[in-house]
């Protein structure tokens, strides 16, 4: 179906579900497809609405077990490009046009001077994949301005509990929210004794510190606890193979008897060699084995092929949970532009923390916003490397207003004062 043609398709179901007089939308219809043959569309000749978005980022890290991991140059951004696609495919019809723009910090560095050259752009949302402490920093340096921030990679709790901000969205799952929909899927299955096994960096304990509260909260019992010491060396070496599999070995020698291995290792160190390379011959899930996430590339339901199939021909490789994570952060921007009508960034901010706004996401469900943390409400995908084993909330855990809301701590649990 051409340009146009999908423009009369659509304005003709438009005639369908409202009460707009057929005739006169299908006048309408045609003289929008003039107008297109010259140039411009007819709405945005009255009514153009220039939105600009963002995109804050560090550099991406390139420590990973497996060659194959290591991530596109364009991990993130890719996502948000083909989000900023989807919102002008549905501004054309509105009125409304929608531009990303970079911008690339070093670590450590203060994001507050690239957050103020945004601002000074027109730029009012800010998608960001930063670590907690850049993330805060640049919410803050924001404030004063109005921007807004929409953390699209870290998934610190404390962001969301007691140093969150009311000018910072959360699309991100939490590191509670991965542990919450990990458990559930292990406790349905009565896999309930676990062996945690965690690393030694911040990242890997934060992780570890969610599984257990994952157990606690849905009745697993962690029979046993060891931590993997980061001494550093180089594994890919002639004798690295050997090496690896003494160390897992020796890991995992002298544990109680347990159903499967929980691995904490954010900091890709050592989970990825888990999988049989155990003493006792058991299963590996949380950061190898069967992992939680927002997206994988084999997910294909509730209409997540096609937007696989776009990916894919616009930026020749599969897309990554960053990516996803990025593009459902611009497109929050555009869905909300979208009903609300409008560029005021205000008053897009307003819409988006309003009962009314929800995002479509491939997900099965519409996404909200959690108004006590600005936590996106959204599925976790559970993927053991080459299909979506699962997908939690789980049937059978039930909530009083949301069934997403048992994924991560709820509104009673949270010390967030939104300010």
């Amino acid at each position: 179906m051409g340009r146009y043609a999908a423009r009369l398709y659509l304005l003709r179901n438009l005639a369908r579900k409202h009460t707009v007089p057929a005739a006169r939308l299908w006048l309408t219809a045609m003289a929008c497809v003039a107008a297109s043959w010259i140039g411009t569309p007819a709405f945005a000749q009255s009514q153009s609405q220039s939105i600009k978005i963002g995109y804050l980022h560090g550099p991406l890290s390139k420590e990973k077990i497996s060659l194959i991991d290591i991530p596109a140059p364009n991990d993130g951004l890719a996502g948000a490009q083909l989000a900023i696609d989807d919102n002008n495919t549905t501004g054309s019809f509105l009125g409304q046009r929608f531009e990303l723009i970079e911008s690339k910090i070093g670590d450590g560095d203060d994001p507050a001077p690239a957050v103020k050259a945004l601002a000074d752009q027109g730029v009012a949302f800010i998608a960001a994949n930063l670590p907690a402490n850049q993330l805060l920093q640049a919410a803050d340096a924001g404030k004063a301005s109005g921007e807004v921030l929409i953390n699209a990679g870290a998934p610190d709790e404390r962001l969301r509990e007691q140093d969150c901000r009311a000018n910072l969205i959360h699309v991100a799952p939490s590191r509670f929210m991965l542990a919450d929909a990990l458990a559930q899927y292990l406790v349905l299955r009565k896999w309930r004794n676990w062996f945690l096994v965690s690393g030694s960096h911040d990242g890997d304990k934060a992780f570890a510190d969610a599984l257990r509260h994952a157990a606690k909260r849905f009745g697993a019992k962690i029979v046993a606890e060891k931590e993997f010491k980061d001494t550093g060396g180089a594994r890919r070496t002639d004798s690295g193979l050997a090496e690896v599999q003494r160390q897992m070995i020796d890991l995992t020698q002298g544990a109680p008897d347990y159903d499967i291995l929980v691995a904490a290792d954010e900091s890709e160190v050592f989970a990825g060699y888990l999988p049989y390379r155990t003493w006792t011959p058991r299963l590996v899930a949380g950061s190898a084995g069967l992992v939680p996430t927002t997206w994988d590339a084999a997910f294909d339901q509730w209409g997540a092929l096609q937007l696989q199939n776009r990916f894919k021909k616009k930026f020749q490789r599969f897309m990554t949970p960053l990516d996803m994570q990025l593009w459902t952060a611009v497109r929050i921007v555009g869905e909300a532009a979208a009903h609300a009508n409008t560029a005021d960034s205000a008053k897009l901010f307003a819409y988006i923390k309003s009962p009314e706004f929800s995002v479509a996401a491939f997900k099965g469900q519409k996404l909200t916003l959690r108004d006590w943390n600005l936590q996106l409400r959204q599925p976790i995908l559970l993927f053991d490397g080459r299909n979506t084993v699962s997908i939690s909330p789980q049937e059978g855990f039930l909530h009083q207003s949301s069934e997403l809301d048992t994924l991560g701590l709820d509104r009673p649990e949270t010390k967030c004062k939104l300010q």
